[in-house]
């Protein structure tokens, strides 16, 4: 049985103002196993986003070992984020990419 899954303290309002920005927004936090923590639509493409907190110290931001290999072996889009501007970038670059 899966513990609640955590996520970071800025997951929420990254969340909110890319929706606050027309994006469409799903949570995949629960998935656990590695999965990104959001899937964001924009303009017909889709990137996953990894959400880690940037107050944090770089150790405490790093990827786990099931995040590791779930972004060494996806062939998507596929993102680690630690703030809003960050997200916004990651955005607009899958956007123009296509």
């Amino acid at each position: 049985m899966r513990v609640a899954a955590r996520i970071d303290d800025n997951h929420k309002i990254i969340v909110h103002n890319l929706r606050q920005c027309g994006y469409s927004v799903l949570s995949l936090a629960a998935v656990g196993k590695g999965c990104p923590d959001i899937l964001v639509g924009a303009a017909g493409k889709n990137i996953l986003m990894e959400i880690k907190d940037g107050s944090k110290s770089p150790s405490r931001r790093k990827l786990t070992p099931e995040q590791r290999t779930f972004f060494s072996s996806w062939a998507g889009q596929a993102v680690v984020v630690t703030c809003l501007s960050e997200a916004l970038d990651a955005v607009k670059e899958a956007v123009a990419c296509g």
